[in-house]
């Protein structure tokens, strides 16, 4: 994707009508980034997000054919959909009271049925970034939706995703890890096995691999944030493995859901030993796979 300037930029203004305050950050966001579905030869998809560590300055406010989409903090992403042809974007700090994208920006051809994955500059107000699925997804790692404002840009489509083309395989985090632990040091000998067999499986039952995440859940003992960091640190470990197990590590992203998503909700247990024991199929490394799949080993199973 290539960005062309189209003017110059002036003073910037240290105030901002979007500025939200770090304290109330936490409320303004949704769920961390997955991997997007494909859309369409009808839309074309951007997503659109700021690294955490782009911290300086106020929101980063997204443009998009010069009416305003979102204001993104660090760590924030959002995710859209426009008819596919030209259009312009920017990313802009600090820019009341002129709100300098409702007139400039950055023009870009779109084709049909791509993914554009756009970050914001670490340069003040340079132009927004174009990065490839590859790139982009390790930055997003983590990452999570901006929630807290409505687009206000017309061009804004609702994505129309079609349906994945993926496989979810699950490991259990009881068989890979002992509690609470996350390095390959501790793997036991039957969570190297269960390794080995789902490698064997995924070569079996894929023709072609093109994309493999390994996302890591855990239970909901403990806080948000070490759960999430917990299950990053597992899923980061199994992909490890599997890399050396034979699986291409290019193709591979780790990433954590931490306890949002469990599969048991109900574990009101009277002791800590049976709340460990309820929670057990919430501990858990999806590795999904999107490839072309070799039918006939399906049909062998």
């Amino acid at each position: 994707m290539t960005f062309f300037k189209t003017s110059l930029f002036a003073a910037l203004f240290t105030t901002s009508a979007f500025v939200i305050h770090p304290a109330l950050a936490a409320e303004n966001f949704g769920k961390t980034y997955q991997p997007v579905a494909p859309v369409g030869q009808t839309q074309t998809q951007v997503v659109y997000y700021r690294d955490a560590s782009n911290a300086s300055g106020g929101a980063a406010h997204i443009y998009v054919d010069n009416e305003f989409h979102d204001a993104l903090l660090p760590g924030g992403f959002t995710t859209f959909c426009l008819a596919p042809g030209k259009h312009n974007l920017g990313a802009y700090q600090n820019d009341a009271p002129e709100y300098r994208g409702k007139e400039q920006g950055y023009n870009v051809e779109m084709s049909g049925g791509q993914t554009y994955f756009v970050r914001v500059s670490h340069t003040l107000n340079a132009v927004p970034e174009a990065r490839t699925r590859e790139q982009a997804e390790k930055d997003l790692a983590g990452l999570r939706e901006q929630t807290h404002v409505l687009s206000r840009a017309s061009s804004v489509e609702a994505c129309k995703n079609l349906a994945p083309q993926y496989k979810d395989y699950t490991l259990s985090g009881d068989v890979m890890f002992r509690f609470g632990q996350s390095s390959e040091k501790g793997v036991s000998a039957q969570g190297h096995q269960a390794v080995k067999d789902l490698v064997t499986t995924i070569k079996r039952e894929n023709v072609e691999l093109k994309q493999i995440q390994v996302i890591g859940h855990t239970d909901a003992i403990g806080s948000d944030r070490s759960n999430y960091a917990l299950g990053l640190k597992r899923a980061q470990t199994v992909r490890t493995m599997l890399a050396e197990n034979g699986l291409p590590a290019r193709l591979m992203s780790a990433s954590s859901v931490g306890s949002s998503e469990p599969v048991v909700n109900d574990c009101a247990a009277s002791s800590k030993k049976a709340l460990i024991a309820c929670n057990a199929p919430n501990r858990r490394v999806v590795v999904r796979v999107s490839g072309d799949q070799d039918v006939s080993a399906q049909a062998q199973k």
